[in-house]
């Protein structure tokens, strides 16, 4: 009878650490899709900065979980479950295992991590994902099409809806519901998104102008460039000028003094400011479609000189792949809601079917 009861204890836990046994993903793993410029640190652990960047996965099994730790806590991530289920996360300073989904249908799922919050919210570092030893690891499609944003709150999706996570716990950001991921979702291509709120292409709210962090991946560190040559867009949209537009009038600003000087910048200083920004585009994507637009705030209202100086720019390039497209004035207050934004892909997905052929 000793003998039994020792064989039965031996066994039985092997045999429920086979059944609870965790298969860790980590970041380097090729099976995961990343969007977005993504800084890989030590190869295993992946840095994440911009907003609409993403971490997907394809399995087969029934729960899975995902390690990640934030730099302040003030990011949130969409958990989209089965390209459907969709719940917010907001993430701990704290290195955290968090189960994304469980009890699942036994079957193929798909998880995707997208940052609805902007890099000034700080770094988030994702080290694995985590499923059951006996789940398995599928392969995603291939996207074939590539878009890259350049843009200030609008793109960023500042201001879209407010979300209440808890108690005295709320943000107002969502990429997810701006312009430029609605397109990129629209055509199925991959999504990188170089935004961030209050900048502008000559003089931004806050220190930093769009040609400074423009190569960057890293955006708050001037030593951190992205290797272009990692990921070629079919097409890049660049949404600028929202913010010069209002700071140009306002002499007393610190930064107006700081790019300006006590004269603010002329028809030809601002020409050919863009011009030089649409032409290091160019110069970094030899092949692909530029559009510039602008909008839907007040630098596209009625009487706007801003997108007059957007075609003069365009035209002065000469370059048949650039183009311009202006969404309509808003004409309401604030940053564009959700259905304002949901307008501007409208308008951007017809002209990129009319004009673009990919």
């Amino acid at each position: 009878m000793k003998c039994i009861l020792l064989f039965v204890i031996v066994v039985l836990p092997a045999y429920c650490y086979s059944q609870n046994a965790v298969r860790e993903i980590t970041a380097d793993n090729k099976s995961i899709q990343f969007e977005g410029r993504i800084d890989f640190i030590h190869n295993n652990v992946a840095a994440i900065y911009w907003p609409g960047s993403s971490i997907k996965l394809h399995f087969k099994g029934t729960e899975i979980k995902a390690t990640l730790k934030d730099q302040r806590g003030h990011n949130y991530y969409n958990v989209m479950i089965d390209e459907d289920s969709v719940y917010v996360l907001k993430l701990d300073s704290n290195k955290t295992t968090y189960t994304l989904a469980s009890h699942l249908s036994s079957g193929e799922h798909t998880v995707e991590l997208f940052r609805r919050t902007g890099w000034t919210s700080g770094v988030t570092w994702f080290y694995d994902f985590q499923i059951s030893s006996q789940s398995k690891i599928l392969k995603l499609p291939h996207k074939k099409r590539m878009i890259e944003f350049y843009g200030n709150s609008i793109t960023v999706g500042a201001a879209v809806e407010s979300y209440v996570y808890a108690p005295g716990d709320t943000t107002d950001t969502n990429n997810s519901l701006s312009y430029a991921y609605l397109t990129a979702k629209h055509y199925n291509a991959k999504y990188s998104c170089i935004a961030s709120s209050g900048i502008g292409l000559m003089v931004s709210w806050g220190s930093l102008i769009m040609p400074d962090i423009y190569d960057r991946v890293n955006p708050g560190d001037s030593t951190s460039k992205w290797d272009f040559s990692k990921a070629t867009p079919d097409i890049v949209v660049i949404n600028l000028f929202q913010n010069d537009n209002a700071l140009v009038n306002m002499p007393e600003h610190s930064q107006f003094k700081r790019r300006f000087g006590n004269k603010a910048p002329d028809e030809n200083f601002i020409i050919q400011s863009y011009s030089r920004f649409v032409q290091n585009i160019r110069n970094k994507y030899q092949n692909a479609h530029i559009i510039c637009v602008l909008g839907n705030m007040d630098a596209v209202r009625p009487g706007s000189p801003w997108p007059g100086f957007i075609e003069k720019a365009v035209a002065s390039l000469n370059d048949k792949k650039v183009y311009t497209n202006f969404f309509a004035y808003k004409n309401t207050p604030d940053h564009p809601n959700e259905m304002e934004q949901r307008q501007m892909a409208e308008n951007l997905i017809r002209f990129i079917d009319e004009h673009v052929k990919w």
